[in-house]
């Protein structure tokens, strides 16, 4: 096995475990009339912020490509 390749296969590791991580670390949406109340209470009363939410939607996008991208490599990979 060349050095290229163990060094594709470690960021492999670590890109899934960052994708783990991204998907944790959002929070859930609600669901069903209860998720509605406190939404509205939330939105009423200036409940969390939006923009780690945001952020971690795009962090989880970027991870996800790149995660597809080394697995696609290392599969082709002879």
């Amino acid at each position: 096995m060349g050095v290229v390749k163990i060094i594709f296969m470690v960021l492999h590791v670590l890109l899934a475990l960052a994708l783990i991580a991204a998907v944790v670390l959002q929070s859930g949406k609600s669901a069903g009339l209860s998720g509605s109340i406190a939404g509205g209470a939330e939105t009423l009363f200036g409940g969390k912020k939006k923009g780690l939410d945001e952020l971690l939607s795009k962090v989880t996008i970027i991870v996800a490509i790149l995660f597809a991208a080394t697995a696609l490599l290392l599969v082709l990979w002879e």
